[in-house]
C-alpha cells in the first residue's frame, strides 16, 4: 500500500486543551507509515455555532474549512473526534446544499474520517507495536461516534491490541453523558445528574480509566470527578494507542 497522504484536522477542544492527544495522533498515524500534514490556517469546524442556531456564522466558519482542506493531492482528513466528523458529514450536507460548492463539498467529504475509523477501515491495523498500559478501562460510546458515525467496534478492537489493558464493558455505554455542548450550560443540574449516571457505572466495573473517541466528553466527565473526588480518570484513546512507547 503505497504511503497514504493524511492531512490532520484538530478540533479547538483538542487543540486548546487537549495539545497532548493531538501529538499522539500524530505519532501514531506516522508510526503506521502515513505522510502527516497539518494545515496551520484550520480554525473550528463551525459546530457550536451551528448548534445554536447561527447558520450564518457557521456557514462562513464551513466555508473557511472547505478551503482549508480541499486540497486534491490528500488522501485523507483524519481527525481525533467523531463529534467534529458528524459535523462535517452531516451538517454540511444541509449547509453547502444550495451552494455552487455542494460537489466541492461532496469531493471533500468522502475524505473525512474519525481516528479509529481510518485505523480500523483504512490502514486495516492488526497490530500497535509497543503499545502498553497496564490498567483496567471501560469505553465510553459517545453520542456522535455511535449515531452520527457508526462507531461501535472499532475502538474496542483497538483497545484489545493494547498489551496489558483489560477493557470492560460498563452498563448503559451508549448513554450520553451529559455534555452535549451549550447543553451542559443550558441544562446544568441535568447534564450534571447524567455524568453521575455514567461515572458511577464506570466505576462499578473497576475500571481505572473511561476511554472515548471524544475529548469534549473526557473534558466533562473528568470535571465531574474531580469536582466530586472519584476515583477514576479519563484517558482519550489516541493517549491508550501511544502509551508505553
Amino acid at each position: 500500500m503505497p504511503q497514504p497522504v493524511v492531512d490532520i484536522f484538530i478540533p479547538c477542544f483538542v487543540d486548546q486543551l487537549f495539545p497532548q492527544t493531538a501529538w499522539n495522533m500524530v505519532k501514531l498515524l506516522e508510526a503506521l507509515g502515513c505522510k502527516v500534514r497539518y494545515n496551520t490556517n484550520q480554525t473550528c469546524c463551525g459546530q457550536p455555532a451551528y448548534n445554536a442556531g447561527f447558520q450564518k456564522e457557521c456557514r462562513q466558519v464551513a466555508d473557511k474549512f472547505l478551503e482549508d482542506f480541499s486540497s486534491e493531492d490528500s488522501d485523507y482528513i483524519v481527525a481525533p473526534s467523531a463529534s467534529c466528523v458528524g459535523m462535517i458529514r452531516n451538517a454540511y450536507s444541509n449547509i453547502f446544499v444550495t451552494s455552487s460548492n455542494f460537489v466541492r463539498y461532496r469531493a471533500m467529504e468522502r475524505k473525512v474520517l474519525e481516528l479509529t475509523e481510518f485505523l480500523t477501515e483504512v490502514l486495516q491495523v492488526k497490530e500497535i507495536p509497543g503499545a502498553r498500559l497496564d490498567a483496567r478501562v471501560t469505553y465510553h460510546d459517545s453520542c456522535s461516534a455511535l449515531r452520527e458515525c457508526g462507531i461501535k467496534e472499532g475502538p474496542r478492537r483497538l483497545l484489545e491490541m493494547v498489551q496489558g489493558l483489560e477493557l470492560t464493558e460498563m452498563r448503559e455505554t451508549e448513554t450520553c453523558c451529559g455534555f452535549g455542548g451549550t447543553f451542559a450550560a443550558k441544562f446544568e443540574s441535568i447534564s450534571v445528574a447524567m455524568a453521575e449516571q455514567k461515572v458511577e457505572n464506570a466505576l462499578s466495573t473497576g475500571a481505572e480509566y473511561i476511554v472515548s473517541t471524544d475529548t469534549s466528553c473526557l473534558m466533562h466527565l473528568e470535571a465531574y470527578n474531580k469536582k466530586q473526588n472519584k476515583p477514576i480518570k479519563v484517558m482519550h484513546i489516541a493517549d491508550v494507542l501511544t502509551s508505553g512507547w
